[in-house]
């Protein structure tokens, strides 16, 4: 008996240990992982869903294992027969060790094209030969959103805006410009390589939580995205997000929409039509012109005779 108990007392011991150490967690920042679990130094560390890779649940998920974890997500679920894929927004991405996106990426068939650091098409779509020869940063991200009560103090707005985004996404004021003229919030979200150290949240990530947040499919488990400006809820409305590279895309004439075209046709016969207008108004001067000379010639003489 006292062996039995020389044994299974540190046993015992051992395992309240090792569940104190590495025992379930929340993780915080994302609600798209599992196996989540305490490391030695209390950190809260899960696998992303969809992939290997483990995150940190003290700071922001990479977007692009957060986009993966979300196609996996949706592949359980019964969709509606007139629901179609969206492959410039949504898609199943391939990340690297790190979880950032690789410059190559495919539709699961032979359809490829490249994209930058926040996983954005910047080139045509090719066959599955397309080079993409490096992951062209996004240095450059513009949030235009406009508030559902316009009527708000200017300074007040660009305030509260400022600090939830510091506060939720953990990203540093200095990368952060908000700008508010009684009718559309402004963010400019500018971080280069070099201002980026390896504790830094990535500007592409903040926009996608935010994105995500403004839709109300927020990704951390707490409450969704709530910013008031003096007691009032900002809610907002009709955001868009536009991505700058350090490169300029490469697109061509294919890629532009049916309307666009059309917008550039009727601006050509515009221009045509106005040069056209401006060569027979000008002939008809000169023959009008012409004529009152010839007249004059033949009044001039009938004076003379």
């Amino acid at each position: 008996m006292a062996f039995h108990r020389r044994v299974v007392l540190p046993l015992v011991a051992l395992l309240a240990f090792i569940a104190t150490v590495y025992g379930d967690c929340t993780c915080e920042k994302n609600k798209r992982v599992t196996n989540c679990a305490l490391n030695n130094n209390q950190e809260c560390k899960c696998v992303s869903l969809g992939s290997d890779v483990t995150v940190s649940c003290g700071t922001l998920t990479s977007k692009c294992l957060l986009m993966k974890a979300e196609v996996t997500g949706l592949r359980g679920r019964k969709r509606p027969s007139q629901a179609f894929v969206d492959n410039d927004g949504i898609y199943n991405p391939e990340c690297d060790h790190n979880g950032n996106f690789k410059a190559k990426q495919c539709n699961g068939t032979s359809t490829c094209w490249c994209v930058n650091s926040a996983g954005v098409r910047r080139t045509e779509k090719g066959d599955a030969n397309i080079t993409c020869d490096e992951v062209v940063r996004t240095s450059w991200i513009i949030i235009e959103t406009k508030p559902v009560n316009t009527a708000l103090d200017a300074q007040s707005v660009e305030r509260a805006f400022t600090e939830a985004l510091v506060q939720r996404y953990l990203l540093k004021e200095k990368h952060i410009n908000v700008a508010y003229d009684n009718s559309y919030i402004t963010v400019d979200l500018k971080q280069n390589a070099s201002e980026k150290s390896a504790s830094d949240v990535d500007i592409a990530d903040v926009a996608y939580y935010f994105e995500k947040d403004v839709k109300g499919d927020s990704i951390p488990i707490q409450s969704l995205w709530n910013i008031t400006v003096r007691g009032e809820p900002l809610q907002l409305q009709d955001t868009l997000i536009y991505y700058v590279d350090e490169k300029p895309p490469e697109f061509s004439m294919k890629r532009l929409t049916a309307g666009v075209i059309a917008v550039i046709v009727v601006v050509a016969l515009a221009i045509v039509a106005g040069i056209l207008v401006l060569v027979f108004t000008r002939r008809k001067t000169g023959k009008y012109e012409k004529a009152e000379v010839k007249e004059m010639n033949e009044m001039h003489r009938e004076l003379k005779s």
